[in-house]
């Protein structure tokens, strides 16, 4: 009996030895402290990021394929009452809706490089295709001199 008991505790000893480290680990890896929320982005600034293209389907158009360009950037607080669209930061995606071929004609080149765009209107993204966090709607391209 005294024989089954030792190696009962030596088990547990062994046990405890290998789990300590595993549980202090977890205690010293407190999650890190909630990120601040992005600084305000409002009419008539400017956002900076890199553009990318996707191609997405049209449901208003026969299913046809069409390209989305959006831009990713650093946390933007939208202005009131958009807030930032339900997220801790505020959002980080940002879709460029081209309201002719000329505008998407421009951003084609630019994908895969840093942008930046004048922004006139934005909103957080609605719909539920929308593949973005924010939605400008109304843009310019800014060139770099």
């Amino acid at each position: 009996m005294t024989k089954l008991f030792a190696t009962r505790s030596a088990l547990v000893a062994t046990m405890m030895l290998l789990a300590t480290p595993a549980i202090s680990a977890q205690q010293d890896d407190g999650a890190p402290p909630p990120s601040k929320p992005g600084k305000p982005i409002s009419a008539g600034e400017v956002l900076s990021g890199e553009l990318n293209a996707m191609k997405v389907r049209d449901i208003k158009n026969a299913g046809k394929r069409i390209a989305m360009y959006q831009i990713t950037s650093e946390p933007r607080r939208l202005p009131a009452p958009n807030g930032l669209c339900n997220l801790e930061t505020g959002p980080e995606t940002f879709q460029l809706v081209t309201s002719s071929d000329a505008q998407a004609t421009q951003l084609k080149s630019f994908v895969g490089k840093a942008i930046s765009v004048k922004v006139d209107e934005v909103a957080c993204a609605s719909d539920p295709g929308q593949m973005s966090e924010a939605v400008i709607t109304k843009w310019s391209l800014i060139r770099k001199q």
